[in-house]
């Protein structure tokens, strides 16, 4: 069981980027995603989620708005889109899944309910 991030990097304040979470050796739709982010000194963060199945999807308020997650369950994978950013979004953002999940057809904004993570990737806004 594997998740792997992709789509970080440096944009300016304003800017837009695309991450992606490929989950290998899972079912389809057997597992609820959520990314989460975290800042050296700092607690992570649980940024958003999606359920197995994609109807329940939650956002932490700082990024209500502006970020988007959806999920393409054909390739097994999780998008996060990040619009509209800004400097305090700069972290490094890890997509982790619940599998299987802790509650059927939704998705919890809760660190310990996640048992597989993947490596992380940076995300920097700044001028």
């Amino acid at each position: 069981l594997r998740l792997v991030e992709s789509g970080g990097g440096w944009v300016q304040p304003g800017g837009s980027l695309r991450l992606s979470c490929i989950a290998s050796g899972f079912t389809t739709e057997t597992y609820a995603i959520a990314w989460f982010r975290q800042v050296p000194g700092k607690e992570r963060e649980a940024v958003s989620c999606i359920s197995n199945g994609g109807n329940n999807i939650f956002y932490t308020d700082s990024v209500k708005g502006r970020f988007t997650i959806s999920r393409d369950s054909a390739a097994n994978t999780v998008h996060l889109q990040l619009n509209s950013l800004e400097p305090e979004d700069t972290a490094v953002y890890s997509c982790a899944a619940d599998s299987p999940p802790t509650i059927a057809n939704t998705c919890i904004m809760i660190e310990k309910y996640y048992d597989y993570w993947g490596q992380g990737t940076q995300v920097t806004v700044s001028s």
